[in-house]
């Protein structure tokens, strides 16, 4: 609805409520309608799972209109990150939202920090989603008001054509609510489970829900040892709990991001359930590093299967897990979002233990085999050395071309001794394209970062303290942080504005009339950034 139509709508709710209503002015109450255009959580989840979608089918036609979003750990996080992309960029489009399990579990877990072992409380993954959409709608109230007070100065000035500008804004405003893609793990336990907290975390707002095909009761982060994968039929029941999740709360369109962790996996906990040769269960457990049955040396406790009219035992270790066998990731990984993608997934992730284009190519190349239109999530994991994983795939690259290479030593190329070197110059160019160089040949629709603000805050939090407890002292604050916000046009360099003192004032207003006892006065020490 436009402007003026909302307080036509206001205008005849109060008026039907006849006398009692008549110090209700329709035009504040409009503004308030037009500042909260999500009620719910489910609205949003729904409004977001249509762009997202959109923007799938849109990357179907052209890979270079890929997407990304960076991992937020908290609401105010979200909020600046957002009001930044529309500072620069002046749309969101294209750009989300994600939560990092890992992320909760470091810094949002009742317990304190925690390895990203599925071991914080699975509820405070909803409230995390709560919470960054409540940021990101404060950030539309905050940014709206501001045009309303702009729009109420125009008339004052008896300015027309400003005032019909900043109408037609309004109208046509866009949104700091965009898709947000939310890490449910590998579920928090069975399917029941998954189905109970894929609820949770659709009604807080998720369109797109991604979960992994780890043992739940045994989850490792994606880039530390010891993952157990699951047999697929366990992984499938959990993609379809939540699909049933979505359709329950109607989100229809709703987006399930099946991750596999096979890659680096090496070890399950269990033989998948077989009825005959070839299944999915039977396909699973081929790839098992297990040995022929010799009956003559049959130990206790050994567990066998039969498999092409053979007896075999699996390795099985003291932990109660089985092995894979060496060099089957890969095919692991093909099987995996195969299958996923055949039962009800809409988009792949695959964990892998570097940013290696023609790696991730290669299984996707296998996986469009089968299903032509498989796109990927793709973490642009901190965990990945980028500056020497780069260094060493041009220093490989040269050796296999025959360019001489003596100049440097593959093992030290982190070294700062190469910074500004014809090696690491073309390493940074193709970090810098490697996103769209990835979406172009490998299937990446989504580029994240899973914990880029966890990195950010601790880097300037540490440069701050260097500066304020040092010599420096104050300095260090004023030069570093105030006067770059100002310089740079950062928001939040009037806090009090940003946590919502204007809108606080505003409603007063709208609430006291000429009674409000209003923070915005000429005593507000936020004026003085008025002239910045």
């Amino acid at each position: 609805m436009t402007y003026q139509n909302t307080i036509t709508q206001m205008r005849d709710v109060v008026a039907a409520n006849g006398p009692s209503w008549a110090a209700i002015d329709p035009e504040s109450a409009a503004r308030m309608v037009i500042q909260n255009r999500f009620r719910t959580g489910l609205d949003i989840a729904k409004y977001t799972a249509k762009i997202m979608r959109a923007d799938m089918a849109a990357y179907d036609a052209d890979p270079a209109k890929y997407t990304q979003s960076l991992g937020c750990w908290h609401g105010f996080i979200a909020q600046q990150k957002m009001i930044a992309i529309k500072k620069h960029f002046g749309t969101t489009k294209q750009r989300y939202l994600y939560l990092s399990g890992w992320m909760v579990a470091a810094l949002r877990s009742e317990f304190g920090p925690l390895p990203d072992q599925s071991m914080h409380e699975k509820t405070s993954v909803p409230a995390l989603i709560e919470e960054l959409y409540t940021f990101l709608k404060q950030a539309d109230a905050r940014e709206l008001g501001m045009m309303f007070r702009a729009l109420d100065a125009a008339r004052e000035a008896g300015d027309a054509v400003e005032a019909k500008r900043l109408e037609n804004a309004i109208d046509n405003y866009e949104t700091h609510v965009v898709p947000i893609i939310a890490d449910i793990d590998a579920g928090f336990g069975n399917a029941e489970a998954t189905y109970l907290l894929a609820k949770k975390m659709i009604e807080a707002g998720a369109c797109a829900l991604q979960i992994e095909n780890q043992v739940s009761d045994e989850k490792q982060c994606g880039h530390q040892d010891g993952k157990v994968t699951v047999p697929h039929e366990d992984f499938l029941q959990k993609i379809r709990a939540c699909r049933h999740a979505f359709l329950e709360m109607g989100v229809e369109d709703g987006i399930i991001v099946a991750r596999t962790d096979s890659l680096g996996a090496g070890l399950t906990k269990q033989i998948a359930f077989s009825k005959e040769p070839g299944d999915l269960g039977d396909q699973y457990n081929s790839f098992l590093d297990a040995e022929e049955v010799d009956p003559a040396n049959i130990t206790n406790g050994q567990v066998f299967i039969s498999r092409d009219g053979k007896l075999l035992a699996p390795k099985r270790l003291p932990s109660n897990l089985y092995q894979f066998r060496a060099g089957t990731g890969e095919d692991r990984v093909v099987l995996d979002c195969i299958t996923s993608l055949q039962n009800g997934a809409d988009l792949l992730w695959i964990e892998t233990e570097k940013p290696h284009v023609e790696q991730i190519a290669k299984m996707v190349d296998r996986i469009r085999e089968v299903v032509p239109n498989a796109k990927l999530v793709y973490n642009n994991s901190p965990s990945f050395n980028w500056t020497l994983n780069f260094r060493q795939q041009v220093f490989d690259a040269w050796a296999e071309a025959g360019k001489d290479v003596s100049a440097y030593d593959r093992a030290k190329l982190m070294s700062v001794d190469y910074d500004g070197t014809e090696l690491s110059n073309e390493a940074d160019e193709k970090i810098r394209t490697f996103q769209r160089d990835a979406a172009a040949r490998a299937g990446i629709f989504h580029h994240l970062i899973t914990l880029p603000t966890y990195h950010t805050a601790a880097l300037s939090t540490d440069n701050l303290a260097r500066e304020y407890f040092g010599e420096a002292g104050m300095l260090g604050y004023v030069k570093n942080v105030q006067r770059e916000e100002i310089r740079q046009g950062i928001a939040c360099v009037k806090h009090q504005n940003m946590s919502g003192s204007d809108i606080g004032d505003d409603h007063k207003e709208y609430f006291a009339g000429e009674a409000a006892l209003k923070a915005g006065g000429a005593h507000n020490t936020m004026n003085q950034f008025e002239a910045a």
